[in-house]
């Protein structure tokens, strides 16, 4: 009786205007991340030389590699702080947020401890030898000071998505995105630093993003609610957390490990090949952002339904975001397709490197429609905390990407390589979406 009273209470209605009030403020928030991209590989492929854009995407990767590994940090305090919040628990909100802010400078300053060993660990691994690998070294040894600052910004993006505060993370995102896109074309291209101005650009927006972060979270939280040491530290929610984030790691390293591997193998096309693959590879990356801004309506719905005990709530929110996902990406799909040509000849002056990223083009182009979704589902999941299923799933989907890549490649070359790479969104998708209704079930019967 108690239970029910107090769901009932706490219910809430999902609207077209609910989800597009987070989706659309983090599009384009997120939207300033592959224009970054973009404005990073225009500013080194205006040098005209193919060997700093394939040192430029070397160094983007391994970063991808390193902090997007990181993305734990992120996923579990949206998902948990959308449950407190579906709780109305504004106690636990501060206490979520805290036990982040630790984790994400604790591995921050790790990494900064690290970072020649990773360094030399990376250059190693993608194969770089000569010119290609002193841009990538330069690129590293200025982007790895941002860590702490970069890994904080994780945890206050996902405190505030947690919360359906599309707003901030839009303010913020633009922040930091805006304040590199400026300096990189300032400092790479005005000043000349090529591949270190670019380094220096994403340093400066990740500081000031972090310091915006922080004081816009701390000015919001009421004294009242605030958690002592002990329930900070509580071993029961450090457990729960240390569960939570393993999976998610696991998850996310395979995830980016994933994309690793296909500049890996690019590499041994040649520095034309590879530095197109970086050029296409922004288009895919634009299309994930799109995606991303209604992936995190589905964690912030979903956690916020968990959170409440209302399975209406869960249902509606499932429905309204899989219609917004497949339609987005249709759009999108289509727009690079038919644009696609002009963008590259943007991008990067090199004849050779347009000539390439023309013939592989329409790969790139439904990378959208294709990791829909995938996307989706990332969300569903990171919202509801069903990270052993996400976990175990997208190991499922690395073994088939593997099979993919062992079988297309040899034949098709870098056409099988992005053959590949869609059949691995495919899978993610595909795999997760099967377990939707069961865990649903279970989740909502286990809370009656």
């Amino acid at each position: 009786m108690d239970t029910r009273s107090n769901s009932h209470s706490l219910a809430f209605e999902v609207t077209h205007r609910l989800v597009l009030s987070i989706a659309i403020p983090m599009t384009l928030g997120f939207l300033t991340t592959p224009l970054l991209g973009l404005t990073s590989t225009a500013v080194v492929g205006h040098m005209g030389d193919p060997e700093p854009l394939a040192g430029l995407a070397i160094g983007a990767m391994l970063f991808d590699l390193i902090l997007g590994s990181f993305n734990f940090l992120r996923a579990s305090t949206t998902g948990l702080t959308a449950q407190a919040y579906g709780r109305r628990d504004q106690h636990e909100q501060q206490a979520v947020f805290a036990r982040a802010l630790i984790s994400a400078l604790g591995c921050g300053l790790a990494l900064l401890c690290l970072s020649p060993l990773l360094r030399a660990a990376g250059l190693r691994l993608m194969g770089a030898e000569g010119a290609i690998a002193e841009a990538t070294a330069t690129y590293f040894s200025i982007r790895i000071l941002a860590a702490p600052a970069a890994l904080a910004n994780y945890a206050i993006l996902g405190f505030v998505l947690g919360r359906g505060q599309g707003g901030a993370g839009l303010l913020l995102q633009a922040l930091i995105n805006g304040i590199n896109i400026l300096l990189s074309i300032y400092l790479g291209l005005s000043l000349d630093w090529g591949v270190a101005g670019v380094a220096w650009g994403t340093l400066a927006g990740e500081v000031a993003g972090a310091l915006a972060g922080l004081f816009i979270v701390l000015s919001g939280f009421a004294r009242a609610e605030r958690p002592a040491w002990p329930e900070i530290f509580s071993r029961h929610r450090l457990a729960e957390l240390f569960a939570l984030n393993r999976d998610i790691l696991i998850r996310t390293f395979v995830l980016i490990g994933a994309f690793a591997i296909m500049t890996r193998i690019g590499t041994g096309f040649g520095a034309v090949t590879l530095a197109a693959n970086a050029v296409l590879m922004n288009f895919f990356l634009l299309s994930g952002y799109y995606l991303d801004g209604l992936a995190n309506a589905a964690e912030q719905i979903t956690g916020r339904a968990v959170g409440a005990h209302y399975r209406p709530a869960f249902d509606r929110g499932l429905k309204l975001t899989t219609l917004w996902s497949f339609g987005l990406a249709v759009i999108v799909s289509a727009f690079f397709l038919l644009a696609g040509p002009w963008l590259i000849s943007v991008l990067t002056t090199s004849p050779e490197v347009r000539q390439a990223a023309g013939t592989y083009l329409p790969w790139a182009a439904v990378t959208g429609l294709t990791g829909a979704l995938a996307f989706l589902m990332d969300g569903l999941f990171i919202g509801a905390t069903w990270s052993v299923d996400m976990r175990n799933r997208m190991l499922m989907s690395f073994a088939g990407y593997l099979a993919m890549l062992a079988v297309f490649v040899p034949l098709f070359g870098n056409h099988g390589l992005w053959l590949a790479m869609n059949a691995f969104l495919l899978f993610r998708g595909f795999f997760l979406a099967m377990l939707v209704k069961p865990r649903a079930d279970q989740t909502f019967r286990a809370a009656q």
